[in-house]
């Protein structure tokens, strides 16, 4: 390693005094100004993990659905996945790393995980569009230069892109071409094979609005419009001319507000969605004739998709293990809805994508969403090939043309991350297909009401849990007293868990009503300030 090279670049790119930051779920994130060091030395640890794996490992500078002036940054492993947990640890200690010490803990980083650094490297970079990604993604690059390290500079694109081009990569094209073009080509062409199977042709059923976020889901969906068949009207808004980057609208926005983004109008039963930041999640919704607002968030995504999946399952007749994995924030009706209607499994793990990615890996068909619209669907190499086979030999014409819907359903999917532009288009196609309107999708099951409160507290990790994080550990007394409360009201449930990030504990109550929702979440949040040790004034109801 050029010690020579690391001093000169790493002067232009200080740590500010007392700063520390933590690697999590999102990769680091916080206010632009303060990552300049931070992203330098990413481009620096991409290179080492790059050597280490021996494969193309991606650098994404984006801050998703934070405010425009945040920024981020995370690393993409081999497969397009989100980074090794052991090397989160790394990436936190050299970011944290005093100027003087930065070689040290380079050169224990290769020791620990057996770097050999004459290995070639390789990292592909992308961004998003805020004001401050440009320069981020330059500062990279100078990161990458320190170890004398190829890489190719994608420039704006979504983060499921950029996952995409990893996967692609790394699988020597197996996976499709690692360029723009062959993610549109490769989406595209699914589509409309799939569509063509289906035998409605509802005009209006194609027009959609869609919601960009302000940000770079708006300008890859642009490039992608001729790669669409004519009968697809999809009409774009809050494309990032006007106005900042998720404010008032994005997918978080809609979620979180139970409300209609700004500046799309919305007319009576218009098919509206949502993008976030940078194109990972969607969700869906309309407005009634009775001018009602109606949300259609992950857990719904995910019932249509295994309710679809299913039905093509059962008809190619193959013995595929199929399932759904949640968190403890699903819908309790999702829930139900799923195990007892689709009669399809479903597995509670803990906050977290990876955590959901981790468990649909155990299944030929593993379809997982967070509520927030952030999902995908995994299928084992097994099912996989066995589809492809059955598309090529399979005699009886019904189980041919199961296999090909299924064949369209992989290619159309974006297996690496959950990704908005091709869930958009997997969920538009299965409208299509199954002749449904956003309102027949809405009346599958009817949400619980249900409550979101946090409440501050001087340590959130006096809060411990277990079972997927449906039950405290510790404090003492407080799961008894959670306990207790959640008896009083019909079809309720209540849990508590640490936020990842702050020092607050976040809370979450459903119940038969809105009114028992609220009471229940705002008991719970007192027994929470009381036994966990609570900041300020108590929570008022």
């Amino acid at each position: 390693m050029d010690s020579e090279a690391l001093k000169k670049y790493s002067a232009l790119h200080t740590k500010p005094a007392g700063l520390t930051l933590q690697y999590g779920t999102a990769g680091f994130r916080t206010k632009a100004e303060q990552l300049d060091h931070v992203v330098f030395r990413m481009g620096i640890l991409a290179i080492l993990r790059s050597k280490a794996v021996t494969a193309t490992i991606g650098i994404m500078v984006t801050a998703s659905h934070n405010p425009e002036e945040d920024n981020g940054i995370k690393l993409v492993d081999p497969l397009g996945e989100m980074l090794h947990p052991s090397w989160e640890e790394y990436a936190t200690q050299l970011a944290n790393a005093e100027e003087q010490e930065l070689q040290k803990v380079i050169t224990e980083i290769c020791q620990k995980a057996a770097v050999n650094l004459h290995k070639d490297a390789l990292v592909f970079i992308g961004r998003d569009t805020r004001p401050s990604s440009e320069k981020l993604s330059q500062s990279v690059i100078d990161g990458i230069q320190v170890l004398s390290g190829q890489y190719h500079d994608y420039g704006l694109v979504t983060t499921p892109q950029l996952h995409y081009m990893v996967c692609c990569q790394n699988t020597q094209g197996q996976y499709g071409k690692a360029t723009l073009e062959g993610y549109y080509e490769k989406l595209s062409k699914a589509f409309m094979e799939l569509i063509k199977q289906s035998h409605c042709s509802g005009e209006s059923q194609r027009h959609l609005k869609i919601d960009c976020a302000n940000g770079i889901g708006a300008l890859k969906l642009s490039e992608m419009k001729p790669y669409f068949p004519q009968e697809v009207l999809i009409h774009i808004y809050n494309d990032g001319t006007k106005e900042k980057l998720n404010h008032l609208c994005g997918a978080d926005f809609v979620k979180v507000h139970q409300k209609p983004p700004g500046g799309l109008d919305m007319k009576p039963n218009e098919r509206c969605c949502s993008f976030d930041g940078d194109a990972d999640r969607i969700v869906y919704y309309y407005k009634d004739t009775a001018g009602r607002f109606h949300l259609i968030d992950g857990d719904k995504i995910a019932t249509l998709i295994s309710i679809f999946l299913k039905e093509l399952l059962a008809k190619v007749k193959q013995n595929f293990k199929m399932a759904v994995v949640q968190t403890a924030y699903a819908n309790g009706n999702s829930t139900r809805y799923l195990q007892e209607t689709v009669k399809v499994p479903v597995h509670c793990v803990k906050t977290g994508v990876k955590h959901l990615h981790h468990k649909a890996q155990e299944f030929d068909v593993g379809v997982y969403f967070e509520a927030n619209g952030h999902g995908t669907v995994l299928f084992s190499k097994a099912a996989e090939t066995k589809i492809r086979q059955l598309v090529k030999e399979e005699k009886d014409d019904e189980k041919r043309e199961a296999a090909k819907m299924l064949e369209n359903m992989i290619d159309l999917i974006n297996q690496t991350v959950g990704d908005a532009v091709s869930d958009m288009l997997v969920i538009e196609a299965i409208l299509a297909l199954k002749g449904m309107t956003v309102q027949q999708w809405d009346a599958l099951y009817t949400d619980l009401p249900n409550r979101l409160l946090k409440v501050q507290v001087a340590d959130r990790r006096v809060i411990d849990t277990t079972d997927a994080e449906r039950r405290a550990l510790t404090p003492p007394g407080l799961q008894e007293k959670i306990d207790a409360l959640v008896k009083k009201y019909k079809l309720s449930r209540a849990f508590v868990r640490p936020s990842g990030t702050e020092d607050v504990v976040r809370i979450y109550a459903e119940a038969d009503t809105q009114e028992n929702a609220d009471a229940l979440a705002h008991e719970v949040s007192l027994a929470v300030f009381h036994l966990a040790g609570g900041q300020g004034a108590p929570p008022q109801p």
